[in-house]
């Protein structure tokens, strides 16, 4: 099924959405030819799903237009042990109860991304549900005979890890337990294809070995980019972190307003990987209005991940701050006891306690380079008392304005 009037297979490479793939010209015949049935794990490390899983999860949702069969993974069992790739400390290690608590979220807003219903609806699976009574010396001799220890350590997902020393027996399991999601999916649901980010490649291309090894089978992967930004910095970083899709962790407004204050040359990839319009236009606004551009690709990713109503209140909150009224009824607040403030709180204390800076020195910094204003005076002196009873207007630099409220 063509989609945009073009092969499912040129539609996704016109918008750099394949980076890498074992077998370009059989992934073009896959795409292009009839249906088959592919797979997408996320692993429920956290609440929520982040700005760097959208690229993947997108692509799942175009191979579902194409007629293409999904299965999404919900990694309850590598949660339990936790990706090493790319990382030179150890994850956290978090106990069933969080993991559970996090599947749960997690498919309900990766929901938001694939088809779970109607036509062509994708299967949704948790990979504890067959790793759990698979026992340890059976996963061994099963799995674990066909992966090579030097072979594995020379891998791109341990290289850090080994760099720092740390590396640990546990780790060294998550690639072999992947391996066999795919081996599994490919018995049991005819999987033969493998979708995921690039940072999952070593991974992902173990399963296809570990299969063509036990079986003689030919599976392939491909790879969506990371988001990275034109200096080759990983995008959706923001000061409290990762850009999240739960607006409880990100406001949709510093969803939106993150986007506006992306580099230039960004604007146009963002645009091709998160929105429906033609390349060609993508690249005549982008020439023509960078400014229009950016507030058009700001709202169309804040549209696919909080819908357009939610889009249209942060694109209205932004224009009213920054037209110079410095204040809009849809802006981000916070909430500060009213009986301190009539007493007064110092300056730099109360630029930490809602969050405008991450300790006090940071805020006595912020004030020394000129960069803190409450309502529209410009706040010089680090020892400052703030005394008020009314709500108040901070704003920090040139993009963050927060509204205090008093309760």
């Amino acid at each position: 099924m063509k989609i945009n009037g073009l092969e499912p297979y040129d539609f996704l490479k016109k918008r750099g959405l394949i980076y890498q793939t074992t077998n370009e010209e059989k992934l073009r015949e896959m795409l292009n030819g009839e249906p088959f049935t592919f797979y997408l794990g996320i692993d429920p490390t956290a609440d929520s799903i982040h700005l760097g899983h959208l690229c993947s999860l997108r692509t799942f949702r175009i191979l579902q237009e194409a007629g293409h069969k999904g299965l999404l993974v919900i990694g309850g069992a590598t949660a339990m042990i936790g990706d090493p790739s790319g990382r030179s400390d150890m994850r956290t290690m978090i106990d069933r109860e969080r993991v559970d608590n996090n599947l749960a979220q997690i498919k309900m807003f990766s929901e938001r991304f694939i088809k779970t219903d109607g036509e062509n609806p994708a299967t949704i699976l948790n990979n504890n549900e067959w790793m759990k009574d698979y026992s340890y010396v059976n996963f061994l001799r099963d799995v674990g005979t066909f992966f090579n220890v030097n072979v594995m350590l020379s891998a791109e997902a341990y290289k850090k890890r080994l760099a720092s020393g740390g590396l640990t027996f546990l780790e060294m399991g998550y690639m072999p337990i992947q391996a066999y999601d795919f081996e599994h999916l490919n018995e049991k649901y005819g999987c033969v294809l493998q979708i995921g980010g690039s940072d999952q490649w070593g991974n992902m291309v173990a399963g296809t070995q570990l299969v063509r090894r036990k079986s003689g089978k030919e599976l392939d992967v491909m790879t969506t980019p990371l988001l990275l930004n034109s200096k080759g910095e990983k995008m959706g970083k923001t000061s409290g972190g990762a850009l999240w899709v739960d607006q409880g962790k990100t406001s949709v407004y510093d969803f939106y307003q993150y986007f506006m204050n992306i580099d230039d040359q960004d604007v146009a990839t963002i645009l091709r990987w998160f929105s429906d319009m033609d390349v060609e236009e993508i690249e005549r606004i982008c020439r023509e209005d960078i400014r229009s551009a950016k507030k058009v690709m700001a709202h169309a990713v804040t549209s696919l991940v909080h819908g357009k109503e939610s889009a249209d209140i942060a694109q209205k909150t932004a224009e009213e701050i920054f037209s110079g009224k410095g204040a809009s009824e849809n802006m981000n607040s916070v909430e500060v006891s009213k009986a301190d403030l009539e007493k007064g709180v110092g300056v730099l204390e109360l630029m930490t306690r809602i969050g405008v800076t991450a300790s006090n020195g940071e805020a006595r910094r912020l004030i020394q380079q000129g960069g803190l204003t409450i309502d529209d005076n410009k706040i010089t002196d680090v020892n400052m008392v703030v005394k008020t009873s009314e709500p108040f207007i901070v704003r920090k630099g040139k993009k963050l304005h927060l509204k205090v409220e008093l309760k």
